[in-house]
């Protein structure tokens, strides 16, 4: 009976000592609990993170300007090359023969101004020959009225004398013959001038149209010329330049293949800039302001911590700039949060060293230090 008493106490005593363990112990994981959530809270109103986030960099396009075949390409995957670099070589033997054509249209152009402008002297020298010879005429047609004018008066003379028979017969008939010749003659000369005066109208007419085609002329040149200038740049286009300093991406073309203008071909990545771009939830972005601190770690890297400045957000969600926006007027709604794309610039401190080794998607972490 006292040993089972005993044994009574000692179990009693135990489950004491086990009731006291365990009260402790939870009240430990309590307070352990409630200071790590006190200090994700606290925590929490100072920072905003995601994962959602990745590296980013200018892609420059490499575009042919002018379409052909292509002869040779002079870069492989992943070649770091310099802005002005060959790139690819087009097949040019037809831009050459068009550069040809518009050679011989200025050389016909050229002649043809010579043409026009050996034209254009004639009949200026048939203007001065006609004008000259108008000149000449008016001079005879003055002599010619003095002689009827004094032919006139030897007719009137005569007539009165012939009457009181102071003159003989043929004296008379002589003096009216010089009167009526001095007659005819003048109107001879009335209309040679006129007639000068319509061979002048014509030649100079003739002359403006010569000159219209020396100008014609003129402007075939500068057409010829011009065609000549689009020709030696479309025959330039066929040899493809880095248009800036990078590493080019995959190459898939293929000598003997096609291309079009603005068809791309591959891209060039330049190591010049790289910055973040995170996408937060539209519920983070209530603290987040312009210029704020923020540390990024990324993922290939995650022994080192970069410094950057949050300097940018979206004017749109990611969804309203996708491919296939999302229409909510339409079937049944359902609300989801929207994340908005942010931009996060690094600072000074991190090494253009470190930064050539960052690729374009590389996926990151970032903290945005609100306060």
């Amino acid at each position: 009976m006292k040993n089972n008493q005993a044994q009574h106490d000692v179990e009693t005593a135990s489950k004491k000592k086990q009731s006291k363990k365990f009260a402790v112990i939870f009240g430990a994981l309590v307070i352990l609990g409630g200071g790590y959530g006190f200090y994700k809270y606290s925590e929490g109103q100072k920072h905003e993170d995601t994962d959602d986030a990745q590296i980013s960099s200018r892609i420059s396009p490499v575009i042919p300007r002018v379409g052909g075949y292509v002869a040779d390409i002079r870069v492989q995957d992943n070649q770091m090359v310099k802005k002005g670099d060959t790139l690819v070589i087009l097949d040019d033997r037809d831009y050459v023969v068009k550069l040809e054509e518009a050679q011989a249209r200025l050389v016909s152009a050229k002649s043809n101004v010579s043409v026009a402008a050996a034209g254009s002297s004639v009949t200026e020298t048939n203007v001065i020959s006609s004008q000259a010879n108008t000149g000449t005429i008016d001079a005879q047609i003055e002599s010619a009225k003095v002689n009827l004018w004094r032919t006139q008066k030897d007719y009137e003379r005569f007539q009165n004398l012939i009457k009181d028979h102071s003159v003989t017969q043929q004296q008379f008939e002589q003096a009216e013959a010089a009167y009526q010749i001095a007659q005819k003659q003048l109107g001879i000369l009335n209309a040679q001038k006129q007639a000068a005066m319509k061979q002048t109208a014509s030649v100079a007419s003739q002359s403006g149209i010569n000159r219209g085609q020396v100008a014609v002329a003129n402007a075939a040149i500068a057409q010829a010329e011009a065609g000549i200038a689009s020709a030696e740049l479309n025959l330039s286009y066929t040899v493809i330049l880095a248009p800036v300093d990078g590493y080019v991406g995959t190459v898939n073309i293929q000598p003997g293949q096609m291309v079009q203008p603005g068809q791309s071909l591959f891209q060039i990545i330049p190591d010049d800039k790289k910055w973040v771009v995170a996408n937060f939830k539209e519920t983070q972005l209530t603290k987040m302001k312009i210029g704020q601190r923020v540390t990024v770690t990324v993922d290939a890297f995650p022994g080192q911590k970069l410094e950057g400045t949050l300097t940018s957000f979206s004017p749109a969600t990611g969804a309203k700039t996708s491919l296939l926006p999302p229409d909510n007027a339409s079937g049944n709604f359902v609300k989801t949060v929207q994340r908005v794309p942010v931009r996060i610039d690094f600072t000074d401190k991190v090494s253009p060293d470190f930064l050539k080794k960052l690729s374009s998607g590389m996926s990151v972490f970032v903290d945005v230090h609100l306060k």
